[in-house]
């Protein structure tokens, strides 16, 4: 009978993969993937002959009907699975699942490597309950307003992050949420993992300070028992856009100046030039 199997893979370290993984993806007719040639070299070290297409977020939403069918028709075992973890864990793959249940196809999970799961495990932290965020926005202002509105939620936080803006989501945590437990967890499970405790300002610090900070893949796990929800700033309760553009006109910048300065605070581009537009128009009917 049809089935899709979504199969955890290691997130690093090879000897994470189960044998039940390994088997079910070595009987499976069709090997669902992220990306085709990140799964070719775990096929070529354990051996797996299957075909594989891929399945990413940006074709899934066309794909995914089509995947159904073809198990459906051809009556095959397929297997689901991403770069390296647990599909549809802040990966591709939910479009599938979605597709095959709704044609009845039976989907059954072969759990394994979860990097969320490994760093909250080796956190300390009360984790009976949290909450998984993955990424967050990348832009300043939506960053900043995110971090307000996990600490107003369950008070322990997963979040995932690049090696490229380990640093910059570091520094807004110090200046939204000084007072939260971080673990900052790198590369887990592979030959030069490392992991850092402490509070944001000293995990700015260690980050800082490593010449290899920007290598490796980062999850996060805040901890913000005791940690009240931030407000914002007195500025960004009360004033406009066109408000806080006037204000830093009065410090002697020109209008362009100003929105710069607002854009490089994390205010939206288009927000900026909209307010912008709209004080112009005021100043030629004066």
């Amino acid at each position: 009978m049809a089935a899709l199997y979504v199969v955890a893979t290691p997130i690093g370290n090879l000897q994470d993969f189960s044998p039940r993984a390994a088997e079910t993806m070595k009987k499976a007719g069709l090997i669902i993937a992220e990306d085709t040639r990140v799964t070719m070299k775990l096929c070529q070290v354990f051996g797996f002959r299957a075909p594989l297409v891929s399945c990413h977020r940006h074709n899934e939403d066309s794909k995914a009907e089509s995947l159904a069918e073809k198990i459906l028709a051809e009556d095959l075992d397929a297997a689901l699975v991403t770069d390296a973890g647990t599909p549809c864990i802040s990966d591709p793959g939910n479009e599938v699942v979605r597709a095959c249940i709704g044609k009845g196809i039976p989907v059954i999970p072969v759990p394994g490597c979860c990097a969320g799961i490994a760093a909250l495990s080796v956190s300390g932290t009360d984790a009976r309950e949290f909450a998984f965020y993955g990424f967050l926005p990348r832009e300043k202002k939506a960053l900043r307003e995110k971090l307000r509105e996990i600490a107003g939620g369950i008070p322990v936080a997963v979040l995932h992050e690049s090696p490229f803006r380990i640093t910059e989501l570091t520094e807004m945590i110090v200046e939204v949420l000084p007072e939260a437990g971080m673990t900052v967890c790198c590369d887990l499970t592979k030959l030069h993992e490392k992991t850092l405790y402490g509070r944001p300002e000293m995990v700015l610090s260690a980050l800082k300070a490593n010449d290899k900070t920007e290598k490796g893949e980062y999850c996060v796990v805040l901890d913000l028992h005791g940690v009240s929800r931030p407000e914002p700033p007195k500025e960004e309760r009360e004033l406009s856009v066109e408000a806080r553009l006037i204000e830093e006109m009065k410090q002697g910048r020109t209008l362009r100046e100003a929105q710069e300065r607002l854009t490089e605070a994390g205010e939206k581009k288009n927000a900026v030039k909209q307010a912008a537009i709209l004080l112009k128009n005021l100043f030629s009917e004066q």
